[in-house]
């Protein structure tokens, strides 16, 4: 049992007048579709720092209550980093190199603990070949569908930090070893900065643990996996890759939890990698128009798409 649509729903409509066979857009407006939004990235990254330590602020001031609504609502911005990280990892935060890999480095990457060199080298890998021998996201995607309890299990893990504390070992243990020292080293110095920078902002030096450290920990895993499952979960190798990737209806709850930036357009984004977040509305429409991605092959929700994930008999 496996989440992939019958091949009879996947109608063979490539190449198109504006669409090459492997879906992307003919030249001619190709180059409209991969302009990259440099302005507008500034805006997100701005923002995304301007909205973190607001809520720190916020939380520090607002009662038991206001913290604990405070560190929920880190996951969500942890998500907008790990997508703005992931945009910078495509090589498509900003058109210059320089600022693309400076920026996606210290100001978005290493702030959300992630040493995005190897990052892009594993998603290049990913994009290249998902569900290949090189998959390294393959533990979130293997083994759906799966029973209810095991979704379970796997969520309460990550949600109470079991998860996290395998990756946070795995970050202070890098800090011994000779060869993964010196990218480690530049995460923590980062997050020495947005220590210092939250308790001067808030006047409390536990600000970082509680709304940053804690938040990556615990609930962003969560969102984290729910976000996985909806992208790739119970999929299966194939040069389609309306078979690899699932497509679902966007709404805005879900745009404000766990997919900002328009990555709920995830097949658009897999059809062509080098689209960025500001186009992949616009492209996902041009491979509907084209007859590429169907009704039939769409989840309305997430919640049908993770009821699916969940239809089987278990482990």
């Amino acid at each position: 049992m496996t989440l992939t649509p019958d091949p009879q729903m996947l109608p063979r409509v490539l190449p198109t007048e504006r669409l090459l066979v492997n879906g992307f857009a003919i030249p001619e407006i190709r180059a409209r579709y991969r302009k990259i939004p440099n302005f507008r990235n500034v805006r997100a990254v701005v923002m995304v720092w301007f909205w973190t330590l607001s809520l720190m602020w916020l939380g520090t001031r607002s009662g038991v209550v206001g913290l604990i609504v405070v560190v929920i609502l880190m996951g969500p911005m942890h998500a907008r980093f790990a997508i703005l990280m992931h945009e910078a990892a495509h090589k498509l935060l900003f058109t210059k190199k320089q600022w693309n890999d400076s920026v996606g480095r210290w100001i978005i990457a290493y702030p959300a603990f992630v040493p995005i060199e190897l990052y892009r080298r594993g998603h290049f890998a990913h994009h290249k070949d998902e569900f290949g021998p090189d998959e390294p996201d393959i533990p979130f995607y293997d083994g759906y569908p799966c029973g209810p309890e095991d979704l379970r299990r796997r969520l309460l893990r990550d949600a109470i930090g079991i998860s996290g504390w395998k990756n946070f070992r795995v970050l202070v243990s890098a800090l011994t070893k000779k060869n993964s020292r010196p990218l480690a080293g530049r995460i923590w110095l980062s997050q020495l900065a947005m220590a210092a920078l939250a308790w001067a902002i808030t006047g409390r030096w536990w600000a970082w643990i509680v709304f940053w450290w804690l938040p990556w920990m615990t609930q962003w895993r969560v969102l984290n996996r729910l976000r996985a499952i909806a992208e790739h979960g119970g999929m299966q190798r194939s040069d389609d890759r309306r078979l690899t990737t699932h497509h679902v209806r966007q709404s805005l709850i879900a745009r404000f939890w766990f997919v900002p930036y328009h990555t709920g357009w995830h097949l658009a984004h897999h059809v062509d990698m080098g689209v960025p977040w500001t186009q992949l509305p616009a492209f996902q429409r041009e491979l509907e128009d084209a007859g590429y991605i169907t009704r039939d092959i769409t989840f309305r929700n997430y919640r049908e798409l993770w009821r699916a994930a969940t239809a089987g008999t278990g482990e």
